[in-house]
C-alpha cells in the first residue's frame, strides 16, 4: 500500500510541475483528450452507456478495479463538449476519480496542486475549487480525498466549490 501511495503521490507532483492549463490526470486533460486518446492509454471502459444531456447525446466510460488507475477504485469519463465550434461529441468533458482511502490527503493535494481557488463554504462537505479545473471532495473531516473532479478551466472568479 505504501508502494502505491508513492507511485501516486510521485504522479501527482509531476503532474503538477508542467505549464498545462488544465488540471489533467494519468494524460487525460478535460476539453482536449478524445475517446482513442482514452482508449490508447486506459484500454476498453469496463462498461459503458448513452445518456442524452440537453440535446446532444453524450458518452460515459467507467473503468473499476483491475481497469482503474492505479490507487483508485474508479475513473468515470464523460464525453461530450459543447464548444464554441459546435457539439464535440467524442471529447472528454470531464472525468472523475476516486481514490482507495488513504491514497490522497489534504497536504498532498495542496503540494500537487498548490493552494486551491477556493473552498466549499463552512457546513458544506468540505471541498477545494482550482481554476484550472479541479475539484477536490473530502470526508467529513476535511482530511482524506473521497472523489477528484476534472473539468475544463473555470472561469476567474469562481470561487466556492459547487455541491456534489
Amino acid at each position: 500500500m505504501r508502494s502505491v501511495t508513492l507511485t501516486v503521490l510521485l504522479g501527482l507532483l509531476l503532474a503538477g510541475t508542467g505549464d498545462v492549463m488544465a488540471a489533467d490526470w494519468g494524460g487525460v486533460i478535460p476539453g482536449e483528450s478524445t475517446k482513442e486518446s482514452v482508449r490508447a492509454r486506459h484500454g476498453e471502459p469496463t462498461r459503458a452507456a448513452t445518456q442524452k444531456i440537453d440535446r446532444y447525446d453524450s458518452v460515459q466510460w467507467v473503468y473499476e478495479g483491475e481497469q482503474a488507475p492505479t490507487g483508485m477504485f474508479r475513473m468515470t469519463i464523460d464525453f461530450g463538449l459543447a464548444a464554441p465550434t459546435g457539439f464535440r461529441g467524442d471529447v472528454v468533458r470531464s472525468f472523475k476519480l476516486e481514490p482507495h482511502p488513504g491514497i490522497f490527503n489534504r497536504p498532498a493535494i495542496i503540494d500537487g496542486w498548490g493552494r486551491p481557488s477556493g473552498a466549499a463554504p463552512a457546513g458544506q462537505t468540505p471541498a477545494f475549487f482550482y481554476e484550472s479545473g479541479l475539484l477536490v471532495y473530502f470526508d467529513k473531516d476535511g482530511w482524506e480525498v473521497q472523489a477528484m473532479v476534472f473539468t475544463p478551466p473555470q472561469p476567474a472568479g469562481s470561487q466556492a466549490a459547487p455541491q456534489r
